[in-house]
C-alpha cells in the first residue's frame, strides 16, 4: 500500500491548478532573471590565456571558432581529480546534445580542464562525446575565473589558496564570453549548484514521483560504471 497521500481526481485537479500557478510564476521570474543576466556589464579580458587544443595551441579568442559567443564548461579533471569528476561527467552527458544547436545560434561550447590534452581526449573517447575539450594546463584561467565568480556565504565558503575548492577539487563551473570588435569580454560565470539548472536529468527527477531520492552515496556514477 502506498505511503503517499492519495485523493480523488477532483482533489488532484485543485492541487494541480495551484501548483501550475506557482510554476508559471517561477517561469516568469526565470525569464526576468535571464534578461538581468544578459544585462550584466561585459568586462574585457586583458590577460592572454592559451589552451592546448586538437587544432594546436590557441588563445581564448580563437576558441570562439568564428562565432561571437563562447561558453566554457570548467570540468573537474586535473592534478587533483585525475580520473575525472563523476558529477561533471553526469552533467556533461546532459549537455552534449545541445552543442550543434548552440552552434546554430552563434554560440561555441567547449569543455576546459587542467589535465593534459591526451588525457582529456582519451576520456572524451571513452564517454563518446563529440565536443571540443581543451587543456588550460598550468595557466591562471581556472584560478582567475574562480576568483571573479566566488561570493563567500556564511554556510559555504570555498575560500582561496591551499585547501580551497579550486586547490582540492579543481573547478566545476561555467563561464560565458562575447567577442566584439576583436575584443573578448567576460559576460557571466556560475559554479557549483549554479550549473544545476543545466542538467536535464535533475529537472526530470524533480518531476518524477519520488523526486531526486535521498541516497546519494554512490550516485551519480559515470554511465559506463553502473552495474548491469
Amino acid at each position: 500500500m502506498t505511503t503517499h497521500a492519495t485523493g480523488t481526481r477532483e482533489q488532484w485537479r485543485a492541487a494541480y491548478e495551484r501548483q501550475l500557478e506557482a510554476e508559471k510564476d517561477l517561469t516568469r521570474r526565470a525569464t526576468a532573471l535571464a534578461r538581468e543576466r544578459q544585462a550584466l556589464p561585459w568586462v574585457p579580458v586583458e590577460k592572454q590565456y592559451r589552451f592546448d587544443t586538437t587544432a594546436g595551441r590557441r588563445t581564448l579568442g580563437e576558441l570562439f571558432d568564428g562565432r561571437s559567443q563562447l561558453i566554457v564548461r570548467h570540468f573537474m579533471h586535473g592534478p587533483n581529480t585525475p580520473d575525472g569528476c563523476p558529477g561533471c561527467t553526469f552533467e556533461t552527458d546532459n549537455l552534449i546534445g545541445a552543442v550543434p544547436h548552440l552552434a546554430r545560434r552563434d554560440v561555441t561550447f567547449v569543455l576546459a580542464s587542467r589535465s593534459p590534452l591526451p588525457l582529456l581526449t582519451a576520456y572524451k573517447q571513452r564517454m563518446g562525446w563529440d565536443v571540443e575539450w581543451v587543456s588550460s594546463g598550468d595557466s591562471d584561467f581556472d584560478a582567475d575565473f574562480f576568483g571573479y565568480m566566488h561570493v563567500p556565504t556564511p554556510h559555504r565558503d570555498y575560500g582561496a589558496g591551499s585547501g580551497s575548492m579550486l586547490d582540492v577539487m579543481e573547478l566545476m563551473a561555467l563561464s560565458c564570453f562575447a567577442l566584439e570588435d576583436g575584443v573578448v569580454h567576460h559576460t557571466y560565470s556560475t559554479y557549483d549548484r549554479g550549473t544545476e539548472a543545466l542538467n536535464a536529468t535533475w529537472q526530470l527527477l524533480d518531476r518524477a514521483p519520488r523526486g531526486r531520492g535521498e541516497d546519494f552515496s554512490d550516485w551519480p556514477r559515470k554511465r559506463d560504471e553502473y552495474s548491469v
